[in-house]
């Protein structure tokens, strides 16, 4: 059986969604029009540190999180700011755009270069 790579599948959600610099997704965030939203497992979150501010929504239990009528719902998502997805490597964050997108989300971004680049640039990091 063949299967569709997932480095395809990745270079195909990019074609679709949208993708913030980091600088253009950090204004956003300051400016009160979007918050941050990290996808990571939490052990790589215990291993790696956060970013201040995000809110963790691992990207397993992403949809159920955010539609409301999900048991699982959690009303942090409840928002009209642009939710700011981000993994370590940006992977992972455009899979869970697009899938989000799928659904019916419309205020849905990822962040350019993840967590890792985030990390490597000097910025913040708790």
């Amino acid at each position: 059986m063949a299967i569709t790579p997932v480095k395809t599948l990745v270079e195909e959600a990019k074609k679709e969604i949208t993708t913030l610099d980091q600088d253009k997704a950090q204004a956003m965030v300051d400016a009160g029009e979007a918050m941050f939203v990290d996808i990571r497992d939490i052990r790589e979150l215990e291993r790696e540190g956060r970013m201040p501010g995000a809110v963790h929504g691992p990207r397993g239990m992403l949809e159920f999180w955010i539609d409301p009528e999900s048991p699982y719902h959690k009303p942090v998502f409840d928002t009209d700011k642009t939710l700011i997805l981000f993994c370590a490597g940006a992977w992972r964050s455009a899979l869970a755009v697009k899938a989000l997108q799928d659904i019916g989300v419309e205020n849905i971004a990822e962040m350019e270069g993840g967590f890792g680049s985030w990390k490597k640039q000097g910025r913040s990091v708790e």
